[in-house]
């Protein structure tokens, strides 16, 4: 890889049928997007078809991971082989097509006013074509982020991001404590917290063209006590007395961290 550009970091998990495809869409974007696969050791051979893609294009890189060990920490583990290949910056988006490469050009293009660009489906121009229950759970899951944070994000819990290798190098990386989807609003408070530049550009996400929703019932718990861990000592207000009280009663099996 030669690092001249931007990376994209595709996390995969059984996304055998819609990996292909991806790949094919972001590499005739441009010539300045090279890919980086990170499976968990899907059991429906989505890494076979990542070494085919590796093989034939060398733009694209493949790393296999041991067991599944969540989305959070497969961005991570991409940030730092950005930060490590000298990319300007690191996209991440979610490898089941519903994040459409052609926004990546204005991603880019936006990038040079901002620290972190943010694919955004709640801001004009913006739109989901979610079932109706999807829907109702994204926009909980965001406006809890927003108002019970602070932030000033139409769209906090977007996956489709660009963000400055500059920004990632200030960010400390390894002390992030989230490993799933709720990942992406620690990334976020954090960027905010430095001081950075978001900007938000309008995207259509797409339901997934083909498997079945990686979203369950513990990435809901885990999304809950990480936004009440968040906010936890910020202020002395009711709100963090609830997401102390939160934190403290919801299960989690990573609860240690």
């Amino acid at each position: 890889m030669s690092g001249r550009g931007f990376l994209i970091v595709l996390p995969t998990y059984n996304e055998r049928e819609n990996l292909e495809r991806i790949v094919a869409r972001i590499l005739a974007v441009s010539d300045d997007l090279d890919i980086l696969v990170i499976d968990d050791s899907s059991p429906d051979g989505t890494g076979d078809v990542a070494r085919k893609l590796a093989a034939r294009d060398a733009r694209v890189r493949l790393l296999e991971r041991p067991a599944k060990l969540g989305l959070g920490s497969a961005y991570l583990l991409g940030m730092s082989h950005s930060l490590q290949n000298g990319y300007r910056g690191v996209c991440t988006m979610d490898a089941d097509n519903s994040h459409d490469p052609a926004a990546l050009p204005i991603m880019c293009e936006a990038l040079g006013d901002a620290d972190l660009v943010i694919g955004s489906r709640y801001i004009a121009g913006g739109a989901t074509d979610q079932p109706a229950l999807r829907r109702l759970n994204s926009a909980v899951a965001n406006g809890l982020a927003r108002n019970v944070l602070d932030l000033p994000i139409r769209d906090c819990t977007s996956g489709f991001r660009l963000y400055a290798t500059a920004m990632l190098r200030r960010m400390p990386l390894v002390a992030m404590r989230s490993r799933g989807y709720s990942m992406l609003v620690e990334l976020l408070c954090t960027v905010v917290e430095l001081g950075g530049r978001v900007t938000e550009v309008p995207i259509v996400f797409r339901d997934r063209s083909e498997g079945r929703s990686k979203v369950g019932l513990h990435e809901i718990w885990e999304s809950l006590r990480t936004i009440a861990r968040l906010r936890r000592g910020r202020f002395g207000n009711i709100r963090t007395r609830i997401a102390n009280y939160i934190y403290t009663i919801l299960p989690l099996k990573n609860k240690e961290r």
